[in-house]
């Protein structure tokens, strides 16, 4: 029989449901260590490698294809303005031999000297004009506007320059880098490129330093070059074999024109090649004053 006291007594409360949505009051879960490896990185593609190695084989192919093709503007230069300052001097030597052989042969009449003499006189260029031998500042009318100015303290016609500018190669090299064929991905824009590149190597061998600024200005202006898609490996093969192939053909271009007597001469004389053809002018002078002086004792 129970008591009053525990039939007054209340039951004990059951647990609570916790509420949906309230914040649990359970153990937050372990954080994971700090050495723990995170997400794997994706495989490289297969392709990658030759990817980079093409694009590098292609930086230096267009650096060379510069040095070279600025080493031929040059010697290109170099070798006209050699043949206009020193050429008239080279034929009046040899016009000079053959007449001192030619009178050596009048005085002995003997057959070597005869010989000798009609081979001095076959390789005798056409003597020079007066124009040629003074570069055209004296002509049969007299002095040329040229000449008078020199007299008169005029300002004088510049010389043709042996190189570009500095900002000419500057701007020739760096247009290059940007519009170079090799560097497109269809035919559409090889074709614009080549174009373009064309006009850019005319503008460089005449050293048109406003040219080349123009030409910068609508190569920044045009259409950007497309993106280079993802190739296939055999492509990229066949293109790593083909700039093998054509650095090969530029090395055997660029030792010919170094071997050339042009090139040797610029080898020599690279920080001032106007002053070697200076030089060779009063070596060549002082040659044929020598020989005039020579056929002038033989006709005495």
């Amino acid at each position: 029989m129970t008591s009053p006291e525990a039939e007054s007594l209340p039951a004990d409360p059951a647990p609570e449901e916790p509420s949906q949505g309230a914040p649990s009051a359970a153990k937050p879960a372990a954080e994971p260590p700090a050495d723990a490896p995170g997400p794997a990185a994706p495989p490289p593609r297969p392709e990658e490698r030759l990817e980079k190695a093409v694009r590098v084989a292609e930086q230096a192919l267009i650096e060379f294809e510069i040095a070279v093709e600025t080493f031929r503007v040059e010697v290109e230069n170099f070798s006209r303005l050699h043949h206009q300052k020193l050429g008239p001097m080279y034929t009046r030597l040899d016009e000079l031999d053959a007449q001192i052989a030619e009178a050596k042969a009048a005085r002995s009449g003997d057959a070597e000297d005869l010989r000798l003499a009609r081979e001095a006189r076959a390789r005798v260029m056409p003597m020079p004009g007066v124009e040629e031998l003074f570069h055209g500042w004296i002509d049969s009318e007299g002095l040329s506007p040229e000449g008078a100015s020199m007299l008169n303290d005029q300002p004088v016609r510049p010389p043709q320059r042996v190189r570009p500018s500095a900002d000419a190669r500057r701007l020739y090299r760096d247009l290059v880098r940007k519009a170079h064929p090799d560097l497109a991905q269809g035919e559409a824009e090889r074709t614009r490129r080549d174009a373009f590149i064309a006009r850019v190597n005319h503008a460089y061998t005449l050293g048109d330093e406003e040219a080349l600024r123009a030409l910068t200005a609508e190569w920044e202006a045009g259409p950007a070059s497309e993106e280079q898609p993802p190739s296939r490996s055999e492509e990229l093969y066949a293109r790593l074999e083909w700039l093998a192939e054509r650095k090969e053909m530029l090395t055997l271009v660029a030792k010919r024109l170094e071997d050339g007597a042009i090139g040797s001469m610029l080898r020599v004389a690279q920080d001032d090649p106007d002053g070697l053809l200076d030089q060779i002018a009063e070596q060549l002078l002082a040659e044929v004053a020598g020989r005039e002086r020579e056929l002038a004792a033989l006709l005495e």
